[in-house]
């Protein structure tokens, strides 16, 4: 895997080791940030992170600040090894369950640009309703929300509909408030 483009275009990126992640593809990555346009002095959040790759590609375009969200002690210390290769600043991962992330999230106040979710590909029937409850407080006003998952899904969220398009086995599919 690689940075698609920004200041760190080119630059390749560890993924976590084993089959409990998924790494969002170059090609998946490259489509879902043509699609969600200049992310320059946003904030970020990276749920379900797994290899950091789609809040890697925010920092490397400019985004101000990246707060990491993923479970996976193994994948956060890949996460952390490629922002230290990368060197890449305004990054924060936290090893913790999303729905605690988020909670902590909406009691700090605290909204952001573009919110990246990336569950495990079979979770969406069980997360979706818990994820629509929980994600719109995290949302700023005139911020966006990137789901990916499996083509066969069609994520519904109480929120605005930008798009939806498939990449091969993924869905990436856009909304704001």
């Amino acid at each position: 895997m690689r940075i698609i483009a920004g200041d760190r275009r080119g630059a390749k990126i560890a993924a976590p080791k084993g089959d409990t992640t998924r790494p969002t593809g170059d090609r998946v990555r490259e489509a879902a940030y043509n699609l969600i346009g200049p992310v320059e002095d946003g904030a970020v959040l990276d749920l379900f992170a797994g290899s950091g790759a789609m809040g890697l590609e925010a920092l490397s375009r400019g985004a101000r600040r990246c707060v990491f969200v993923e479970s996976d002690r193994a994948a956060c210390r890949v996460i952390q090894d490629n922002l230290e290769k990368l060197r890449l600043t305004g990054a924060l991962v936290l090893q913790k369950d999303v729905f605690q992330a988020l909670r902590e999230e909406r009691g700090a106040g605290r909204t952001y640009d573009l919110v990246l979710v990336d569950p495990p590909y079979g979770s969406w029937p069980e997360l979706g309703p818990r994820l629509a409850e929980a994600l719109p407080a995290t949302l700023a006003p005139d911020g966006l929300l990137v789901v990916e998952t499996s083509a066969k899904v069609d994520p519904e969220l109480p929120l605005t509909l930008v798009t939806s398009r498939r990449y091969g086995s993924a869905r990436i599919t856009l909304f704001t408030r």
